[in-house]
């Protein structure tokens, strides 16, 4: 896929999101301000801390398509996790916020009128998600953006959070209006989950944190498939951005040419750069038995 057609698949993808959650906000709101629902204003508000986040993907996070530059030798990746730890941190922030309101409503009681407009509401609202939803989610193939993974992981959670507002009117429908407050404080905690989630994940791409221990065996396990190859050690993999990089030493033969040894190297490298997530490689060729450099410092 060439740079100009996933850089419109992303800027397509996340206009969906911020239109989506823009109609989602305007629906919901009025029909909770019109009846008193906690539980519809908090969905409502749910979404629009994922406007908040969808525009700043649509602004900030277009800059992954950059070329690599003299301030960004390695391209500019790493922003994508960037926007999305910020997507995170804001979805806390609103969760934290709609959990205390459900607290007041519950003390001071709950002042909401049933409505089929609410349900009405809330049947658009689900839809709405769901289509914006599977959009983004096939905008991301192949682009694999840690940004757009977490609108599409948003927009799935808002259907549950959706329904849960829709147990909470129809509660107040059966005669129970502490339902609605419920159903917004269970909304919250939905909300805080989702976002403590996604701050997470790019947290570790953005730390340098090492990649699982099954990668990091599959990667030796390439490096040792090639023929020359005699042992590979001080190996790491580890998340720069979101993309893996690997470092490793390999053991060859001391009696190598230079262009047997670049050969093997290039060979080497060619092979780790095929697997998934995996970005840049940097190894380096140690004669078989010479013992490893560090422990002949002294």
């Amino acid at each position: 896929m060439g740079a100009d057609s996933g850089r419109r698949r992303f800027v397509r993808a996340s206009w969906a999101n911020v239109l989506g959650n823009t109609a989602k906000i305007l629906v919901e709101g009025a029909a909770g301000l019109a009846f008193g629902s906690v539980a519809l204003l908090a969905d409502a508000a749910h979404s629009l801390a994922d406007l908040l986040a969808s525009g700043v993907v649509l602004v900030w996070g277009e800059s992954r398509f950059e070329e690599a530059d003299h301030s960004h030798p390695h391209g500019h990746a790493r922003i994508e996790p960037l926007t999305a730890l910020f997507v995170g941190a804001v979805i806390v922030l609103l969760g934290l916020n709609l959990l205390y309101q459900s607290a007041r409503g519950l003390l001071e009681g709950p002042d909401v009128r049933f409505s089929l407009v609410l349900v009405g509401a809330l049947a658009f609202a689900m839809v709405d998600m769901y289509l914006v939803y599977r959009y983004t989610e096939r905008a991301n193939v192949g682009l694999d953006s840690t940004a757009l993974r977490a609108l599409a992981v948003d927009c799935r959670n808002d259907l549950y959070t959706s329904v849960a507002a829709l147990v909470g009117v129809l509660g107040v429908a059966l005669g129970h209006e502490w339902f609605d407050p419920v159903a917004g404080g269970v909304v919250a905690l939905l909300v805080v989950y989702q976002g403590v989630s996604i701050a997470r994940e790019n947290l570790t791409y953005l730390s340098g944190r090492a990649a699982p221990e099954h990668t990091r065996l599959a990667v030796e396990e390439t490096l040792l498939d090639h023929p020359a190859v005699r042992g590979v050690h001080d190996l790491a993999v580890f998340w720069d951005g979101p993309v893996l990089e690997v470092e490793a030493h390999v053991e060859v033969a001391g009696d190598l040419t230079l262009d047997e040894a670049h050969d093997i190297e290039t060979a080497l490298v060619d092979a780790v750069r095929s697997m998934d997530d995996v970005a840049d490689v940097h190894l380096h060729l140690d004669p078989e038995g010479i013992g490893e450099w560090k422990e002949c410092e002294e």
